[in-house]
């Protein structure tokens, strides 16, 4: 048996207690560069309980809906934000934490343009890109030490579209 989580679009305020929705949305914070690039700063709030901040690039394998979901993880040490390298939407799942073991996921779908910042500590699905060339930019953290947890679902979710 699969329990059904439908697909909703990735917004702000709902992404909000896992996270940072990255995007260019609403007026630049700064002109720069002579007033040739509009600069929206600060946009995600990178946590790393020690290491440092490191740049790496992950290209996964585009997925197709429905999706069926049987795991997640966190990192415990250190926030991971994820910016698509080419313009396509991907699927982003997250979970609450319910006593340090994951609640009812949730499913979210990016719009061009939009990347995410988990939360450390926040339980998340894998990279999840619908299309090629599935190419992302990670910042997380980058140090010793074991930075993953995973929990595996006993019965698992059907992420769907309406």
């Amino acid at each position: 048996m699969r329990v059904p989580i439908r697909l909703q679009p990735l917004v702000a305020e709902a992404f909000a207690p896992f996270g940072n929705v990255i995007s260019a949305a609403g007026s630049p914070d700064k002109l720069i560069n002579q007033g040739l690039c509009e600069r929206f700063h600060d946009r995600a709030t990178m946590d790393f309980a020690d290491g440092r901040a490191g740049i790496s690039l992950f290209k996964g394998v585009p997925r197709t809906l429905p999706l069926k979901l049987e795991m997640v993880e966190r990192h415990p040490d250190g926030s991971q934000a994820f910016l698509p390298m080419s313009q396509h939407p991907f699927v982003v799942v997250v979970a609450p934490d319910e006593g340090g073991k994951p609640g009812r996921p949730l499913a979210f779908l990016t719009q061009v343009g939009q990347g995410v910042n988990y939360n450390r500590g926040t339980w998340h699905g894998v990279l999840t890109p619908l299309h090629e060339p599935a190419l992302f930019a990670v910042i997380d953290r980058i140090g010793d030490g074991d930075n993953l947890e995973e929990h595996w679902f006993d019965t698992p979710f059907v992420i769907e579209t309406d």
